[in-house]
């Protein structure tokens, strides 16, 4: 039990930084020259699914090579001697931000086993809900883990299966996991690519001059100079060999339903994710934001970055100015933690300036992609009032969030998230702005050119507004004493 209250123990964070965080992206290309050159580009591309750490695993047709580290992809696979060091013409790589597994180089993906059916290469973006779970089951009898991170139980799985088929062991071991997942998996003659069957984490297919190409989002594609061939959809299973690419459907069929946190925060602008342009997703929102709260201001400013598509959106809505009212400082690094309050408001200023001739005098509207805690919002609010402006208003362009996620976003628990806490007139004060509001559940939906949310059947992955988790949260529940009867179960595997 105590590995499962470890399992959903918050990684401490740094105090300035407010911003949700996705565990990981993942790229794969097959049959391919210079097959480790392009997954590092690839994975460049997809640096935004994770900073910590990255990794790389090709293969030569006689052998697999593995590179592994901490840091960033073009620190960590710069050099013309990267053919060399990965050689061969299949390769798949993954970018990491950890979460509760830890930030070592033993969680660092791709992880590599020799299997009885050959060695397979396997990197993975989400998280297993039942990951505890099974971990322990397969540690009482008699598995050994060389990590804590959940994609080493899928490993495990496969290399437990009693089928003789690679594909086979593999659909073994993706038929017992549960939460959001999307894999690629390099064996020494095929490239997998599977999407969990709600299709929570993206995955797309793309071509490289007639070679199939796995990656996270399409922004990958086009740092290759590959074309966008369709998503791997929700459920789906693809093996890309020499005989061409097939699809199966090992899962019983489900309604898709995607992550909207993807389009609210996650994706890179410029991707298109299940069919929808991220940007004008961004710019609707910040449409309807407008619709539905706006007050009278002089002046846009988003919060930069990610917060600019929707300021857009908005203020062509209303027909105000959009201005770079701060300035974002893109040299600077990771935040680092600092210790005392003077500190850290230095470190806001760090990573963002305010524009004074844009700001002095003005009524100023500022934009923000998303509210976690609040702890970064006070202080933009605070400095833009200190530039001299006359007043200050706050919009999210997405709903509270008031739900901690289990499917591979690092958020706080539910008791440090702002919304959860607050009302919203709470939260204006809390964040010393002269008005608060927040996009509305069916304002998003709205964006997404969706029908108007169903609540009984959710189009898409909505829980950190709603509540509404689309699995059961096997791990969560006995950690916190609500599912006896997998306790007891468990309980019964580990004495056995």
């Amino acid at each position: 039990m105590t590995q499962s209250l470890d399992r959903w123990r918050q990684v401490p964070r740094d105090p300035d930084d407010d911003t949700p965080r996705l565990e990981c992206g993942v790229f794969g290309v097959f049959d391919t020259d210079g097959a480790s050159a392009i997954t590092a580009l690839g994975l460049h591309a997809l640096q935004h699914r994770g900073q910590e750490a990255c990794g790389i695993a090709s293969f030569d047709g006689q052998g697999f090579h593995t590179e592994r580290h901490m840091g960033h992809v073009g620190d960590a696979f710069a050099g013309g001697d990267l053919m060399d060091r990965l050689p061969g013409q299949s390769a798949i790589g993954h970018t990491r931000y950890s979460t509760a597994g830890g930030s070592f180089i033993r969680n660092v993906q791709p992880m590599f086993a020799d299997l009885e059916a050959g060695g397979l290469a396997i990197a993975h973006n989400g998280n297993l809900t039942n990951f505890l779970t099974l971990r322990q089951q397969l540690v009482a009898e008699g598995s050994i883990f060389q990590s804590t991170s959940d994609s080493e139980v899928i490993l495990h799985l496969i290399a437990r299966s009693r089928r003789a088929r690679m594909v086979d062991k593999f659909i073994d071991a993706l038929s017992v996991i549960e939460g959001g997942y999307a894999l690629v998996a390099l064996s020494n003659k095929k490239l997998i690519g599977v999407r969990d069957p709600l299709g929570i984490r993206p995955l797309v297919l793309g071509d490289l001059d007639g070679k199939a190409v796995l990656a996270s989002e399409t922004c990958a594609l086009d740092m290759i100079g590959a074309t966008f061939v369709r998503d791997i959809e929700h459920g789906e299973m693809v093996i890309i060999d020499h005989d061409g690419i097939e699809s199966l459907r090992p899962f019983p069929a489900a309604r898709a339903r995607p992550c909207i946190f993807e389009y609210v925060y996650f994706a890179r602008p410029d991707s298109v994710v299940n069919g929808r342009s991220v940007y004008e997703v961004r710019k609707r929102m910040g449409r309807k934001l407008a619709m539905e709260s706006h007050v009278d201001v002089d002046v846009i400013v988003p919060v930069p970055d990610s917060g600019v598509p929707a300021a857009l959106g908005y203020a062509q809505e209303v027909g105000v100015p959009f201005e770079m009212g701060i300035i974002r400082n893109h040299y600077v690094g990771r935040t680092f933690i600092q210790p005392t309050q003077g500190a850290r408001e230095t470190g806001v200023r760090m990573k963002l300036s305010p524009n004074r001739s844009v700001l002095a005098g003005k009524r100023v509207m500022l934009i923000d992609d998303s509210i976690v805690r609040g702890t970064n919002s006070v202080r933009v609010a605070r400095m833009v009032r200190e530039a001299g402006a006359a007043e200050v208003h706050l919009r999210s362009a997405s709903p509270p969030i008031m739900w901690p996620d289990y499917y591979g976003i690092d958020m706080p628990d539910r008791d440090k998230l702002l919304a959860a806490n607050h009302t919203v007139d709470e939260i204006a004060k809390i964040l010393e702005v002269d008005s608060m509001g927040y996009l509305s559940v069916d304002g998003l939906y709205w964006a997404m050119e969706s029908a108007p949310r169903d609540p009984e059947h959710p189009q898409f992955t909505d829980h950190y507004f709603t509540g509404d988790y689309p699995t059961r949260l096997l791990d969560r529940e006995i950690a916190e004493g609500r599912n006896e009867t997998s306790e007891r179960q468990l309980s019964f595997l580990v004495d056995a």
